[in-house]
């Protein structure tokens, strides 16, 4: 089985609402398929800058570096800090973020595989941003016809006590704001699909149900799909009803 060409579903939240669950779910989806893909990590693969902004940011703001735990939390200090001057800075980052990654959506979509699947994307940096100001409101808008919208766009949503508690890096008054500002961008974005806190097991199952109706009937027709194929569409979508 194989598409006409790759199709790029992104993947947003809050810390500790369970992205990384649900990126290795689309995973194996894909897997038990016959599809190919590739896993592009915002931060990693698409920020510019990056390792250089993470020192000067422990530098600066005098965080502590890595995951937080509930056995082992740490008390991070960088897109929780939203003076003027750190906004104006994250401005002109975002911008070229958004250049970068546009470049990077050009070059992995002419890659050989059917599937693009970013962890993060621009959606998660403008969650950083006080959108209650309408100047910055404005900016995201205009960053939004930059950047390249995905095929799929998903923000996993979570209850902030519950993602506070499974991922404790920064305070949890910053992670409700931070929820709030996804919800706020979905609402910008055309056809972004928030995923309410669900059981992972329906979680997953609306995502493969999404997938399936947007990308696999709809390219090959449910008729085309390999036996296996059509039964795993067939249970995704039992799942999610």
């Amino acid at each position: 089985m194989r598409l006409n060409n790759a199709r790029v579903i992104s993947f947003s939240g809050i810390d500790g609402a369970g992205k990384s669950t649900q990126i290795e779910a689309v995973q194996c989806y894909f897997r038990e398929l016959g599809l190919r893909f590739s896993v592009y990590t915002f931060w990693d693969d698409v920020v510019v800058f990056s390792r250089f902004r993470e020192r000067v940011s422990l530098k600066a703001f005098r965080g502590e570096k890595g995951v937080g735990s509930p056995d082992q939390p740490i008390s991070r200090r960088d897109k929780n800090v939203t003076s003027w001057y750190v906004t104006v800075v994250r401005l002109l980052l975002y911008l070229m973020d958004a250049c970068s990654l546009r470049a990077a959506v050009s070059r992995c979509c002419n890659a050989d595989v059917d599937f693009i699947l970013f962890d993060r994307y621009i959606y998660d940096e403008l969650a950083n941003l006080p959108l209650n100001h309408w100047l910055l409101l404005l900016y995201v808008r205009l960053l939004l016809m930059v950047a390249p919208r995905p095929d799929l766009a998903f923000v996993v949503d979570a209850d902030p006590e519950t993602a506070h508690a499974r991922k404790p890096e920064y305070p949890l008054e910053f992670v409700r704001k931070n929820r709030a500002a996804y919800i706020a961008i979905s609402r910008l974005v055309q056809g972004m699909t928030v995923l309410e806190p669900f059981p992972i097991e329906e979680t997953t199952a609306k995502i493969n149900e999404s997938i399936t109706r947007k990308f696999l009937q709809t390219d090959v027709g449910a008729a085309g799909l390999p036996s296996h194929c059509r039964a795993s569409a067939r249970q995704s979508k039992m799942s999610s009803s």
